[in-house]
């Protein structure tokens, strides 16, 4: 959960009127008084890149207007357009940059143009902010339709969704490039390689690109996670840093690649002959460890919750409910049920090495950790799914259960889960649909037995036990002190029960 934000507005009212002086009609009066609310403001506390721009902005155009009244010289007019035209354009800088900088997630740099893209950013603006840093000076009349260009972009994207986020509709992000084609030909790649080791050198180059392209289609999954839920990076605090252990859009993007790992044709063989598992152990097809293992390296090296996320996707995948066979092939696919259970055992005994191939210190404290966390979480999983009353509703419980065996074979500790799920469960009172009449007379005698009690007289009985004590040991209750209804029971010395104010706690044990 991610915390509050500090904003430098007490309420969304001041926003308004901030708001209403800077999109005014009367813009010299108003527009001094909004560059004196946001200095203010970012007098006292960090203020979002929205509003940094929005200052920078304001200013120059304020200053715009103070030359066009003014009556000064020649000279110092040409200096004054060649000043204002510095300022225009490195206000226009400042903004396209601080949208880009928090937007570069993936572990390779992305163009900026690209991300601007992905976030609705006028493609000119970027042009603009291009030629303004490395070529000539724009002119200032295209400079100025910039400036009442990014206002008008601030407003729709910035003022309108903080004020009313109901009223305006989500940012639509640029849909993602589909992923299959990328991982058709890093496969394609890896089967040759495979095939051929002598191949590696010849080949190194070109499945480098599709490992590096894989990386940015996981950074422009992140930026699309953050434009879903309107986040572009406005707070103060937009490090991109994740307040929690699993950053939402890194997890989202993580998902996204899982899905696609687990098409058949992936990480599944799409041929049924190719499934063909070892019988020395519960693991995948022994060729497509070899041709996905390069792969997986790479991502879990740098993205060290992958193993976590695409496990939990795989048993998320085996627990759900039966699909109509006439829209689901795949619900009738028990090899293909089988091997991804056989690919999430895998994952969890190997995680570790993957995570650590750079590693040269503490591998086997932390192999030992990883893999031991990653197994417990994964028979967490499988424990609440093949619990009394769900079965019914899961897709593959022969997949589930041989993985469930296969994590206890390898840790003993997890054999009492096994057990836990092997232990029948007697549900035929659960499951009845009428009252029975021996349950309805069972409970009537139950409750004769009750109101049969004379409760005055077991607050005596008690109150002489009480007074009776010796050295904080109360007296063996007598026989008739313990006939109570049944069900019940009459705590006595030997219980370690001792009588104590109502809300003081004792230990369970005499004195």
């Amino acid at each position: 959960m991610r915390l509050p934000r500090r904003v430098p507005w007490a309420s969304l009212d001041e926003l308004d009127q901030l708001c209403s002086w800077i999109y005014s009609e009367s813009t010299n009066s108003t527009r001094q008084l909004a560059i004196n609310r946001i200095s203010a403001w970012k007098a006292i506390t960090p203020i979002p890149h929205a509003l940094e721009s929005t200052l920078s902005l304001l200013v120059v155009l304020q200053q715009d207007n103070e030359l066009k009244n003014s009556n000064a010289s020649s000279s110092s007019s040409s200096l004054s357009y060649l000043s204002l035209r510095q300022s225009y354009a490195a206000a226009i800088i400042r903004l396209v940059n601080g949208l880009v900088d928090p937007l570069q997630l993936g572990a390779y740099a992305k163009s900026i143009a690209a991300i601007a893209a992905q976030i609705g950013l006028p493609a000119w603006l970027v042009e603009l902010r291009h030629a303004a840093t490395h070529e000539d000076l724009p002119s200032l009349e295209l400079l100025r339709q910039a400036a009442k260009e990014s206002m008008t972009w601030l407003l729709h994207n910035y003022f309108l969704p903080t004020l009313n986020p109901s009223s305006v509709p989500q940012t639509q992000a640029k849909p993602l490039p589909p992923l299959a084609p990328l991982l058709k030909r890093y496969k394609t790649l890896s089967k040759i390689i495979a095939r051929d080791v002598t191949l590696t050198a010849r080949y190194k180059n070109e499945l480098g690109g599709v490992l590096r392209d894989t990386e940015r289609w996981i950074g422009d999954a992140k930026v699309a996670a953050n434009v879903a839920v309107g986040d572009l990076g406005w707070g103060p605090d937009s490090s991109g840093a994740p307040d929690a252990e699993l950053d939402p859009r890194e997890k989202w993007a993580l998902e996204r690649l899982c899905d696609a790992l687990l098409e058949k044709g992936c990480l599944v063989p799409l041929s049924k002959r190719k499934r063909t598992f070892p019988a020395d152990g519960f693991s995948p097809p022994v060729f497509s460890v070899v041709l996905w293992t390069p792969l997986l390296d790479h991502l879990f090296s740098n993205h060290p919750d992958l193993t976590s996320v695409l496990t939990t996707r795989i048993v998320s995948f085996l627990t759900a409910g039966q699909r109509d066979s006439a829209t689901s092939e795949v619900s009738a696919d028990q090899s293909y049920d089988s091997c991804l259970a056989r690919w999430a055992f895998w994952l969890a005994n190997s995680s570790s090495t993957l995570a650590n191939t750079n590693t040269t210190t503490n591998v086997n404290v932390d192999n030992a950790d990883l893999d031991g966390n990653l197994r417990d979480d994964l028979a967490a999983q499988l424990l609440s799914a093949l619990g009394p009353g769900t079965r019914d509703s899961l897709r593959n419980i022969k997949a589930l259960s041989e993985l469930l065996n296969a994590l206890c074979d390898v840790d003993p500790d997890l054999e009492a889960a096994r057990a836990l799920v092997a232990q029948p469960v007697n549900l035929d009172l659960a499951s009845s649909t009428e009252w029975r009449g021996d349950i309805m007379s069972e409970m009537s005698q139950r409750l004769d037995a009750l109101l049969a009690l004379d409760t005055t007289a077991g607050l005596d009985s008690r109150a002489a036990q009480h007074t009776a004590t010796n050295d904080n040991l109360l007296v063996e209750p007598s026989e008739d002190a313990k006939t109570v209804a049944p069900g019940w029971r009459l705590l006595d010395a030997a219980s370690g029960w001792r009588p104590t104010p109502i809300g003081v706690h004792y230990p369970a044990r005499l004195a």
